[in-house]
């Protein structure tokens, strides 16, 4: 499983786009922790998986982000107490997650332009998988339990639409 899938979110709610994003965290994840733990595989494999991870989690998870941060957050700010202790701690967690992303970043930027360098790296990529994955896993939870809930609960249909067209909006600025 070094290898990993690009398909563009198909839901049309927006909630449904956001568990896709989701989808997508836990996918590239499992990913990068083949990556650590791959052996004997071909210079071939090792670049793609390699370049795969850090073009979703340098690219793509930065814009899931500024979705929550940017156009989640600020609609739900100040609707329930508990709503707003999970923003916090989304956002809060967010910052967190920012030097461990960067080490992952890294390191499989290496290993795509040098994959000879695989073996030596991949304690380290270990490291940083197994210390990020679970905050990860932390993260999400929360916000599907907590978060979701409240994106159905107080944004109207047509709030939820305005919403996705901007977090389209934002993937077509990004390229992607």
């Amino acid at each position: 499983m070094l290898h990993s899938l690009s398909r563009k979110p198909s839901s049309d709610t927006l909630v449904g786009a956001l568990l896709e994003c989701h989808a997508r965290i836990r996918h590239f994840s499992a990913v990068a922790r083949a990556l650590a733990d791959a052996t004997g595989r071909s210079d071939a494999d090792l670049v793609g998986a390699a370049e795969d991870v850090r073009r979703y989690f340098e690219q793509a998870l930065p814009l899931h982000a500024r979705d929550e941060d940017d156009s989640i957050a600020p609609r739900l700010l100040g609707r329930e107490p508990t709503v707003d202790a999970a923003l916090a701690t989304m956002r809060s967690q967010h910052d967190e997650h920012r030097p461990s992303l960067t080490e992952l970043v890294s390191v499989c930027d290496t290993i795509a332009r040098a994959p000879g360098e695989h073996e030596a790296l991949r304690a380290r990529l270990s490291r940083v998988v197994e210390h990020l994955v679970p905050q990860f896993e932390v993260h999400m939870e929360l916000e599907e339990r907590v978060i979701f809930p409240a994106v159905l609960r107080w944004l109207d249909a047509d709030v939820q639409d305005l919403v996705r067209r901007e977090l389209r909006a934002r993937r077509q600025e990004g390229g992607r």
